[in-house]
């Protein structure tokens, strides 16, 4: 009996034995297959990253400068599926998104003031970027600051930037091969993919190449609206031991046709309510296309271990051809309201560069960190134009809520220029000089940075039907900055500035009685107070900020009217941020912001402590990532975002309500053949609630409607 046991107990040993052997592959395959699936999963954790590029200072960690900093990650921008720009700073509780006057471009408002997509830079320079519309598939980061920027990057070309900047990092290859291909689709018939390919190459990986680019075309999910977008990307860089060489180029074509417009108000008393969520009101005959070839040739070399020279040089050539429409209500409670129309041709020749030396010495227990160096830009504006009836006609008349399609007007009220290839517009030359010091002391917990910027504005207007100069404007300023960190722990620092924002003034209009005096650039002065945290994965932030701007003000005196600077907008407010992952496999973006925006010093008193126009006086996000841990490989995320009443006019009788926004998505990976696979849908304005979500410029623009966005990505 013994015996026939232990038979039966070795055979099974055997039998189970073999079943292991035979199971063995398929279990290492499976885990094979769950290690990558968590990997690719958590390669999702970097959404934002506390840091940047500030332009004059180089590379900073938050931590180390005295502003207010964060970038948001290439891997934030491939998940959330994003057309433009504008759909990746909608997770920064600071930045609201507009469009701009008439045509297909976007604006952004930035602690209460505007910033132009002319004034958005890439690697540090102004003027490179695409102005209306910015596809975000090429850049590794999108970096905001909040906060004025004039000795930073200098004087932005359209005249903005006062209340934070937006700095654009190229993708550049990694350490590591990418290799990435995209297929998307968004409601209700915009198809699409994108490709991203980057190698290393030498037996050191000296050499760098990356190639990436995105095409999309179809309608979105405004009635009847056309987009369509090709961008093509590639940098090359090369690296030794002390030098670094990088060449980045860019295609960028877009379409929009049958846009739906931002809409004006013409004599009416009361802010018409928003139309169904997807209605367009807009003209099939209203289209615009955009075409930008743009580039970065930079260099850097480490002269010693503690000294580095850089310099760097960018040019942009663009062309925008469209028939623009505009959409004027006169009765809100009706929405009864006509059309006009407009073409204007418009070709940009743009250059910028930068030079400079940064270093860093000591002496006795006394650090210095110094930067020295100059910048100049020329950036040419080429344009014509021809317009339709400015006012009401028979063949215009038009309804907010029962929109019809009305016959393009015939363009000739206004006409000047060449339509076929436009003469110079205006001409600017920005040419700058800067220099700073980061002092630091009590091994660097203690930081002070001082430093002066001294600014030369150029800028001729033309005749663009006779090239004959008719204005002349060239005027200098300087613009200093001082800031301070105090970090008493690696993982605490409070910070404090005062900088300035620039941009040029105009001339004294006809009708006052000192036409044509030439002003010189006015500058915004900011104050800020914070703190900032950062406990391994994740970050918090507190900001108190005061920005005074210089207004345009007609002063009545015994003598006549007389055109000043010295009206005032007074914007002054409080935000919050947190980022990180506060739990394993839960991640969050969140932020307040509170902004105070009070007109100053207005014309006879008459709007004194007024609202600004098109500054909400809140705004909030919560943006939330779930890793599901009881089914691999599934994330869930949800967005809130807030935006609170802003005021249409200077006397503040029309006034936008506050509105939310919810956001819904799901992601899910798995491992096909060695290779991650990830699937993802997202639903932004789940609800389709129809709202009216800027008033900047004192005109409205409607919010998206739900809009279902899914794509696979293969990572081979």
């Amino acid at each position: 009996m013994v015996a026939y046991r232990n038979i039966i107990a070795g055979a099974g040993s055997a039998a189970l034995g073999m079943a292991l052997f035979a199971s063995a592959p398929a279990m290492a395959q499976q885990t094979e297959d769950e290690s990558i699936v968590v990997t690719a999963q958590r390669s999702n954790e970097t959404q934002v990253v506390r840091g940047g590029s500030l332009g004059a200072l180089g590379d900073k960690d938050a931590m180390e400068t005295p502003f207010a900093i964060k970038s948001y990650s290439e891997t934030l921008i491939l998940n959330q599926q994003p057309l433009t720009l504008g759909a990746v700073l909608e997770n920064d509780p600071s930045v609201r998104t507009s469009l701009g006057f008439g045509n297909a471009s976007e604006q952004f408002v930035i602690r209460g003031f505007p910033l132009f997509g002319e004034d958005i830079a890439i690697d540090g320079l102004y003027g490179v970027t695409p102005r209306q519309l910015v596809s975000p598939e090429l850049y590794d980061q999108v970096m905001v600051l909040n906060g004025a920027s004039a000795f930073l990057f200098g004087a932005a070309p359209g005249g903005t930037a006062l209340g934070g900047t937006v700095n654009l990092q190229p993708k550049r290859a990694k350490d590591k091969d990418t290799n990435r291909v995209t297929a998307n689709f968004v409601s209700d018939a915009h198809f699409g993919g994108a490709f991203d390919f980057g190698r290393r190459l030498g037996s050191d990986g000296a050499i760098g190449i990356r190639i990436n680019g995105a095409g999309r075309w179809g309608d979105i999910a405004i009635d009847d609206e056309y987009r369509s977008s090709i961008v093509v990307g590639a940098a090359f860089d090369w690296r030794s031991e002390r030098a670094r060489l990088s060449l980045d180029l860019a295609l960028q074509r877009a379409k929009v046709q049958h846009m739906r417009p931002m809409v004006q108000l013409n004599g009416v008393t009361a802010v018409p309510d928003a139309p169904k969520a997807s209605s367009n009101y807009g003209q099939d005959w209203n289209y615009t296309t955009l075409r930008d070839i743009f580039g970065i040739l930079k260099f850097e070399y480490d002269i010693s271990d503690d000294v580095m020279f850089y310099a760097s040089a960018g040019a942009r050539d663009s062309a925008e051809r469209g028939v623009y429409q505009g959409f004027q209500v006169t009765n809100a409670s009706t929405g009864a309201a006509f059309v006009t129309g407009s073409n204007i041709p418009r070709n940009d020749n743009n250059e910028a560069g930068q030079v400079g030396i940064r270093g860093k010495f000591s002496t006795g227990g006394i650090t210095h960190e110094f930067n020295v160096g100059g910048s100049h830009s020329r950036y040419v504006n080429r344009n014509a134009f021809e317009f339709g009836p400015f006012g009401a006609t028979p063949t215009s008349l038009n309804n907010l809520y029962n929109p019809v399609q009305v016959v393009k007007p015939t363009f000739n009220a206004f006409v000047s220029g060449n339509l076929a290839d436009p003469n110079p517009a205006n001409r600017t030359r920005l040419t700058s000089f800067f220099v700073s010091d980061t002092i630091g002391a009590f091994d660097e917990k203690v930081e002070l940075t001082l430093g002066l910027r001294r600014q030369q504005i150029f800028y001729r207007t033309f005749n663009i039907n006779t090239n004959v100069q008719t204005s002349r404007y060239k005027e200098s300023a300087t613009t200093p900055v001082i800031g301070l960190v105090i970090r008493p722990s690696e993982r605490f620092s409070i910070y404090a500035n005062r900088i300035e924002g620039l941009v040029q003034s105009p001339n004294a209009p006809a009708g006052v009685i000192n036409p044509t005096e030439v002003f010189p650039p006015f500058k915004t002065k900011q104050y800020e107070v914070g703190g900032k945290m950062a406990l391994g994965n994740f970050n918090a932030s507190v900001a108190l900020f005061q920005t005074d701007r210089p207004q345009t003000l007609v002063d009545p005196t015994p003598a006549g009217n007389v055109f000043t600077l010295n009206g005032l907008q007074r914007n002054k407010g409080i935000e919050f941020s947190v980022d990180g992952e506060p739990v394993k496999g839960l991640r969050v973006i969140a932020g307040l912001s509170l902004t105070d925006a009070k007109q100053r010093r207005t014309t006879g008193g008459a709007t004194d402590g007024r609202d600004a126009i098109g500054v909400p006086d809140y705004t909030a996000n919560v943006n939330v990532e779930w890793d599901l841990g009881f089914l691999p490989g599934v994330t869930l995320t949800g967005r809130l975002i807030q935006t609170g009443k802003q005021q249409v006019n200077l006397t503040n009788t029309l006034e936008l309500p506050e509105w939310t926004r919810f956001d819904l998505g799901a992601r899910y990976v798995i491992a096909a053949g060695h290779t991650p696979v990830t699937f993802r849908f997202n639903v932004d304005n789940v609800a389709n609630k129809a709202y009216w979500s800027s008033s900047l410029g004192g005109y409205l623009v409607q919010g998206q409607p739900r809009t279902f966005k899914t794509s696979v990505t293969v990572d081979f």
